[in-house]
């Protein structure tokens, strides 16, 4: 994943939600290409500890991790400002946090409904506008939304994830229209099912829950909407968000890209 010419040198790039899955992959592409990282998410303080150092040792570039909660607008200008003071500013800003709960609207938990939201889209906002001044100032930046084929077509039972999603587009478009002229491109990436621990974590349960085998969960339940019938990877998801803030995507800006095995052509 390493570029011949690491365009990335000495920027730093903020990732939420970065200490596993995508994020992480994100982060460690982006330290591969030179960028100095902020890494924020949750999970056992040794275990984050060694993914920061092991980013520095692997790519011999400055990695800073932020406990900020994604659920706190102060907590996430104080992580901004923490990179800014740090690194001098945040050159690209990944926003890839959520969190997920399935449910019939009627019977939605409203703490959920709220956390979801916060999480999915509204951290999304805080932590653009925390950036985006200095971005403004530089005359450069790039700001990559993960967000998900939902934000594009929905699923039942899915009402706060995927009304999120459908606001990240909509941010995204905004944002990029604002600043179009100053160097500052905005785009989100909309994968569809990536095989992420998580993902791998959950076969088990529907096999005994279904009686199918794995190949059948993996095909007929969390692949049933993609036509390939293949997982986006990890790597995928990097290799994109690299692209998307390298000099040839420099056009590129307001756009939602799927990535979904042909989820959303249907």
């Amino acid at each position: 994943m390493v570029s011949s010419n690491k365009q990335h040198q000495g920027r730093t790039a903020l990732i939420t939600g970065s200490t596993s899955g995508i994020g992480l992959g994100v982060a460690r592409a982006f330290a591969a290409e030179g960028a100095n990282v902020m890494l924020n998410g949750l999970g056992d303080a040794d275990e984050i500890e060694t993914i920061r150092a092991s980013i520095e040792s692997d790519f011999g570039v400055k990695a800073l991790y932020s406990s900020a909660n994604m659920l706190s607008p102060d907590e996430i200008a104080g992580m901004v400002a923490e990179a800014e003071e740090a690194f001098g500013m945040v050159d690209i800003l990944v926003n890839n946090a959520g969190i997920q709960h399935v449910s019939p609207v009627d019977a939605f938990p409203v703490e959920k409904w709220d956390a979801i939201i916060a999480i999915n889209l509204s951290s999304n906002f805080h932590t653009i506008r925390a950036a985006l001044p200095k971005m403004k100032d530089k005359g450069w930046g790039r700001i990559i939304n993960i967000s998900s084929a939902h934000s594009l077509v929905a699923s039942p039972f899915k009402s706060a994830y995927v009304a999120a999603k459908h606001g990240v587009a909509g941010l995204t478009k905004t944002v990029a229209l604002e600043v179009a002229e100053q160097g500052v491109t905005v785009n989100a990436i909309a994968p569809g099912y990536v095989w992420t621990p998580l993902v791998e974590r959950q076969i088990p349960d529907t096999m005994a829950a279904r009686n199918m085998t794995e190949e059948e969960v993996k095909r007929d339940v969390l692949l049933l909407a993609q036509p390939t019938k293949e997982f986006v990877t990890i790597e995928q998801v990097a290799e994109l968000a690299l692209y998307l803030s390298g000099t040839g995507a420099s056009a590129i800006t307001g756009t939602t890209i799927s990535m979904d095995g042909g989820w959303t052509a249907k």
